[in-house]
């Protein structure tokens, strides 16, 4: 399965409590922090709701 990584660049702060939620189901705790995901469709589900926070790179 294909990969994305992902890179939280905004903060949550002043920012709905799912959105700040779905940062942390993703594993981004802080600015700067980066995970590699499975490309599963839950996870571009989440990617989806906290896109403008977020920058992705697709692995391949």
């Amino acid at each position: 399965m294909p990969k994305v990584r992902v890179t939280q660049m905004h903060s949550p702060l002043g920012r709905k409590p799912g959105q700040k939620a779905t940062l942390i189901g993703l594993g981004l705790k802080k600015q700067r922090s980066t995970r590699e995901l499975e490309a599963t469709p839950s996870a571009r589900g989440m990617i989806r709701k906290v896109a403008h926070l977020i920058k992705v790179e697709e692995l391949g």
